[in-house]
């Protein structure tokens, strides 16, 4: 059984609350690294990209750990849309959902800082809104306060009464930390959560 420290390569509260799911000793640290997209760069990449960056921001501080990094984007038409930060941005996000299908890609990497292996992989997820109107926005956005969210809502709470269907392997994927795929890695590792 591997006896390294778990860290998780973020200040989210939702990630913290997510892995704590699995009822392992886990420590913290919000990683201060560029999060823009380059040039060209898909959704997919940039999601990759920003997980493994995120783990190997954390390698020195923590030198003999399991370090678990995630990166989350939420896309709409081919655009991606970030955390909205103000009420006003929220409801325009929410418009510009109502009715449509909206992909969430989040970035996931398991790096053993010890041997510098790194798992990485990108889980996809898919949310159906269904038909809102502007009133309906308006209330949930007052209501819930999801500006810290990407897509603008809270699928683990209120959220959940703006879509007609989520598509996904893993739930907890659209809230931003793909457990199944992490148990996946951390078993890769020798750690076994059961």
């Amino acid at each position: 059984m591997n006896k390294q420290t778990i860290v998780l390569a973020s200040g989210s509260k939702y990630r913290q609350a997510l892995l704590k799911k699995l009822a392992i000793p886990f420590s913290f640290h919000a990683p201060d690294i560029d999060e823009s997209a380059k040039e060209s760069e898909s959704p997919l990449d940039l999601v990759q990209r920003l997980s493994l960056e995120k783990a190997q921001a954390c390698k020195k501080m923590f030198p003999d750990a399991l370090i678990i990094g995630s990166d989350q984007v939420c896309v709409i038409d081919g655009k991606i849309l970030g955390k909205p930060g103000t009420e006003e941005k929220a409801i325009e996000q929410l418009k510009a959902a109502a009715g449509k299908h909206v992909t969430f890609y989040t970035g996931l990497t398991l790096l053993n800082s010890t041997t510098g292996f790194a798992q990485t992989d990108v889980e996809p997820f898919h949310v159906y809104f269904r038909s809102l109107s502007e009133e309906e926005i308006t209330r949930y956005v007052k209501r819930e306060q999801p500006l810290d969210c990407a897509g603008s809502f809270k699928c683990e709470s209120l959220g959940i009464a703006l879509f007609d269907k989520l598509e996904g392997r893993d739930p907890n994927t659209l809230v931003g930390l793909p457990l199944i795929r992490l148990c996946e890695m951390l078993r890769a590792e020798g750690i076994d959560v059961l």
